[in-house]
């Protein structure tokens, strides 16, 4: 995750992330965030990571390109929900949230169709259940 704290960009790592609950994942982001901003975070926890989150959703962007921080794979762009037309089951127009998400992959180390799908699982996750996660994130 990418964390603006007074003396600039920190990216600190969540360990073994794949293995904490939703809930668990959730405190130890707001723990390192933290520990960012007050400037306690310990130079372990800013090292080891694969991938980044990062969200400008909160300063009013809702698109962008986010920069990979070498040496991880990944990066994931979250922007600001935007309410957009779209058409109903009946055919009618309707506004409706879209969260825009932009991944920049390192291709030396992750092809892109399968980042692609990856991209599309979170996307269905996220429009299936979203107010399961983004309440649980928000706790």
């Amino acid at each position: 995750m990418a964390v603006d704290s007074p003396r600039g960009l920190m990216v600190p790592v969540v360990k073994e992330a794949s293995d904490l609950s939703l809930e668990a994942l959730s405190a130890e982001i707001k723990k390192l965030a933290i520990a960012c901003r007050e400037g306690t975070i310990q130079p372990d926890d800013l090292s080891g990571g694969s991938c980044t989150l990062t969200n400008l959703g909160m300063l009013g962007v809702s698109t962008f390109t986010p920069v990979l921080n070498v040496p991880e794979v990944a990066i994931l762009g979250v922007g600001g929900i935007e309410l957009k037309p779209k058409r109903n089951e009946a055919g009618e127009i309707e506004y409706a949230e879209f969260l825009p998400l932009s991944l920049t992959i390192d291709h030396q180390a992750v092809d892109g169709a399968p980042a692609a799908r990856f991209l599309q699982t979170l996307v269905s996750l996220l429009e299936e259940n979203p107010g399961q996660l983004l309440s649980t994130i928000n706790e």
